[in-house]
């Protein structure tokens, strides 16, 4: 009748409204109307009046009241529910078909929260339920769909998008009865989707939920000329607006954004590309591209040896004293030095630095060890770097065998063609050839070659040049080696037969020949058969994981496998060298699937369902205890029971409500762990079960004994009261006030200790690369926190009570920022570790959102998953153990340092 979009689970429990007007008369029959009789004696009784007047009947207000409750208590066992969703006559069980890449992790939120109202809707029906990940397909189980809505957080978006193949073998061993499905898309098309589609129409009814926003990735990372370029891609093209943050280390080895770019796309257009121009040393840096905002794996590119500064060692013969401004390693250095680390000296000397590229100018012959030792290093991946000149053309090189460190046979005596002694012209270069590494490049019109050494005619030639001079001879060659590659330049390195040294053209060749040096992704046979070790690999969210307990990948394989569980994206190593597997490459689309007209597909971005029956039940429970003390006010009883129904009533009052309105005068002589009110109530509830659970920990294996957690508003609040204060960190909570600021530095100068989590494990520059590390910096900026380090490994929060290496909570990252160590700290022999002060480090900064680990209900039950099978639960034993030392640590300090001492108290006794 008024309108509101209200649903009932057991409807037919509302038919007991129609026994209200029963009730009602009920009501007004008790007490019973007493019986009228005359009495001639009562005419003496006329005028007399009682102290104390009982009426004959309820008041209106009253039955009224119990009206209400009892109407409120049969609409709150009806199952009333807001915004349901839109009952299907249905009752098939009902498999949830999630997608499962990290196209879906943007909008995890938005998917989580609609698969849960789904299931609870499901399991208000009675239906049973199942959840299958396309990205890791199973068969269906179906159970109590209350069971899996309690599970959704296990389902979370992976790092790769569904493979065809596994998806059609899934749908052919579908052997389950009939089930209606509800399809969680990301919206991407895949081969197979829509024969899987039909599949699943002759199961039971499909729906569809897809997010609205498009989806967005990065592809592969270009270095041309100086110039970094990422290109970005999205599925559809309605507006989108961002940034791409360019992340590396800073020289602390600290992670943080080196540089922006506004991601623009063109009206029409589903692809953007955004340039950098960054020194060469600020390019060394650089660990990965993000798109702000944007938490999927598909949203990050890493980085590896292709964009990173390169090592090149010039390898000095003999030139001519005094002449050192006309000598080819005076020009070789002058090109080098901006981009690359340049070092020189002999082949001895140069070759255990393991460079990656070397240069010989004008080195014509090797000396067999030398030689030896050099095919090996480029064997390895070497790039060999070789100029012509003098000595080269006078050198036996035209012999019928190849050398390996020659790319072609040279013809004995070069060739001059623009000399006093010569009837030809200089030659100018030809254009290069556009699949070639120096495509693009733009050739100066005053470049001559005017001597060279030339090449033997060869079956393949034509596939080893890549630059040739105006009549077709090859100017630069090039041939593999191993896993490496050696290049000839036909002419000097100085400007001796050439001008090609004094031009800009010569430093962008360069440039990008040592770019070669460095592993290309689209050169999957330079990978071959190796084994490449993965070190850090990414999840569907777009954080880094450690992947070093993961095995080793075939070479062929990472260029140019499918990803999936046993090919993560991520950053692999091959002995010293590195090679980045993203999601996303420069040939990837992401294109939309266009869903037949017959099926229903659903946004997110309407009213989710909620259910009111606890709202019902709860007013049903003050309108008894309304009409409880209303009842003692008209009996006139109030007096003997009006202490036992304030103490009911104090009783019945939720545990948080007591917590958040206790009085802080209670505390002094309790210990009480406190979170920060965030603003966010999901958040707050989350902080308060994590401290309720650490505490609960706390009492039964140690002999702290706290109360319960207490909610702590900054602005209002006295800290004085809590040693331990955990701030979990949200995008968008509040900055404090000045004065909230003031007591925050009073309290940390007072010895009491704030753990920030970012709770999303990018602690490597301080979560500084996610929105929830940016608000950190802005909240952190006005505190006085000291100098900062990752926990080493001898600070006193690894042995407070237990003794630990690592510091997990929901995520496992390593890096827990703790006061860094004073200068003087200094490791006494025979101990392990250092002698530090005896204060207490002021705050410690993670984002492994130990909260979620720390969680527990009333009754010790974990609320939120952790890792997977027994190894989430030694995990979650090890958050537990950290937060024990914790609170050791800000209890007691420092004190287990003082065992440095013990060498020389023993000393002294035995005097």
């Amino acid at each position: 009748m008024l309108g509101l979009p209200i649903g009932f689970a057991t409807p037919w429990l509302l038919l007991a409204l129609i026994a209200l007007p029963v009730l009602w008369f009920l009501l007004r029959a008790v007490p019973p109307a007493p019986i009228r009789r005359r009495f001639p004696g009562v005419a003496l009784l006329l005028g007399l009046k009682d102290d104390d007047s009982i009426v004959d009947r309820t008041p209106w207000w009253l039955m009224l009241l119990r009206m209400l409750l009892v109407a409120a208590a049969i609409v709150g066992l009806a199952g009333p529910v807001l915004n349901p969703e839109k009952k299907a006559a249905s009752t098939r069980p009902l498999l949830v078909l999630l997608d499962g890449g990290w196209a879906m992790a943007s909008g995890w939120r938005g998917h989580s929260q609609a698969i849960e109202a789904a299931l609870e809707e499901a399991d208000r029906a009675g239906r049973e339920a199942a959840i299958v990940r396309l990205t890791t397909p199973e068969q269906p189980e179906f159970h109590q769909a209350g069971l899996w809505a309690r599970r959704i957080a296990e389902f979370e978006p992976l790092a790769w998008l569904p493979d065809p193949d596994a998806v059609s073998a899934w749908k052919s061993g579908l052997d389950a009865e009939a089930f209606d499905t509800l399809w969680v898309s990301d919206g991407l098309a895949f081969e197979g989707r829509l024969d899987l589609l039909e599949t699943l129409e002759t199961f039971g009814d499909v729906r569809v939920f897809q997010n609205v926003a498009p989806v967005v990735g990065l592809t592969e990372v270009a270095f041309e000329d100086g110039i970094l370029s990422v290109t970005a891609k999205r599925s559809e093209t309605s507006d989108y607006s961002g940034e791409v943050a360019v992340v590396g280390r800073d020289p602390d080895g600290v992670e943080r954004v080196l540089a922006r770019g506004a991601l623009g796309f063109e009206a029409g257009s589903v692809a953007a590309q955004i340039e950098f121009s960054l020194p060469a040393e600020l390019r060394g840096r650089i660990s990965k591209f993000v798109i702000d905002g944007e938490a999927s794996a598909g949203a990050v590119q890493l980085t590896d040896d292709r964009i990173r500064r390169r090592e090149i060692a010039i390898v000095s013969g003999s030139e001519r004293e005094g002449l050192e401004l006309l000598s080819p390693s005076h020009y070789l250095r002058q090109a080098l030095v901006e981009n690359a680390d340049v070092i020189a000296g002999s082949i001895p000397d140069v070759l255990p630095a393991n460079p990656d590229v070397m240069v010989l100018p004008d080195v014509a012959n090797l000396a067999p060890a030398e030689k030896e030792a050099v095919i090996e290093w480029a064997n390895a991946g070497g790039l060999l770097l070789r100029f012509a000149g003098p000595r080269m053309a006078a050198s036996d090189l035209s012999r019928s065998e190849e050398d390996p460190l020659m790319p072609v046979r040279l013809r004995a005596g070069g060739r001059t063609v623009g000399g006093a002694m010569s009837w030809g012209e200089p030659k100018a270069l030809a254009p290069f050839a556009a699949d070639g590494p120096f495509a693009g490049l733009a050739i100066p019109d005053d470049v001559r070659v005017t001597a060279q050494v030339v090449a033997q005619p060869d079956p393949n030639l034509a596939e080893r040049v890549l630059a040739e001079l105006s009549d077709g001879t090859p100017l630069v060659t090039r041939k593999a080696i191993g896993q490496g590659q050696v290049v000839l330049f036909h002419v000097t390195a100085n400007a001796e037969w050439s001008g090609l040294p004094l031009s800009g053209l010569f430093v962008q060749m360069l440039d990008r020949l040592a770019v070669l040096s460095a592993v290309s992704g689209e050169e999957a046979s330079v990978l071959e058969g190796t084994t490449w070790k993965p070190q850090r690999v990414l999840d569907g969210m777009g954080r880094l994981q450690d992947g070093q307990t993961l095995p080793g990948v075939a070479g062929e394989d990472l260029a140019a496998g499918k990803l999936g569980a046993d090919l993560r994206p991520g950053l692999y190593r091959y002995g010293d060298k590195s090679f980045a597997r993203n999601v996303l490459s420069a040939s990837d689309e992401l294109a939309l699937f266009t869903w037949p007209a017959r099926i229903s597909v659903e946004g997110f971005t309407g009213p989710q369902a909620r259910d009111l029956t606890a709202y019902f039940l709860t007013a049903a429970l003050i309108l008894l205890m309304v009409d409880t003390l209303a009842s003692l006010v008209l009996s006139g009883r109030l007096r003997g029971f009006g202490f036992a129904a304030v103490a009911g009533l104090a009783m019945m009052m939720p545990p948080g409500v007591q917590a958040q309105t206790a009085e802080p005068a209670g505390l002094t002589s309790e210990i009480a762990l406190a979170y920060v009110i965030t603003g966010d109530g999901t958040l707050d509830e989350l902080s308060r079960a994590g401290l309720f659970g650490l505490s609960d920990t706390l009492y039964l294996r140690t002999s702290i004994e706290p109360v319960d957690p207490v909610a702590v508003n900054l602005e209002t609040d006295e800290l004085a009261f809590f040693p331990f204060l955990y701030w979990p960190i949200s995008a968008d909570q509040p900055i404090p006030s000045d004065e909230a600021y003031a007591k925050l530095n009073q309290y940390l100068r007072s010895g009491g200790m704030i753990l920030f989590d970012t709770r999303d494990a990018d602690v490597a520059g301080l979560g500084a690369s996610s929105p929830n590390g940016r608000k950190l910096q802005q909240l952190a900026r006005a505190l006085n926190i000291p100098a900062l380090e990752v926990i080493p490994d001898d600070h006193v929060l690894t042995r407070t009570f237990y003794l630990m290496a690592d510091f997990p909570g929901r995520y496992t990252s390593r890096d827990v920022w703790v006061e860094a160590a004073p200068p003087d700290a200094e490791l006494v022999e025979g101990m392990p570790f250092r002698n530090l002060n005896d204060g207490v480090t002021p705050v410690v900064i993670g984002g492994n959102d130990w909260a979620a680990a720390w969680a527990t209900d009333r009754y010790g039950t974990p609320l939120y998953p952790v890792g997977r099978g027994s190894s989430g639960e030694r995990q979650r034993e090890l958050a537990l153990r950290f937060g024990v030392n914790l609170i050791m640590h800000v209890l007691t300090g420092n004190y287990k340092s003082d065992q440095v001492h013990v060498p020389a108290l023993l000393d002294r006794l035995g005097q």
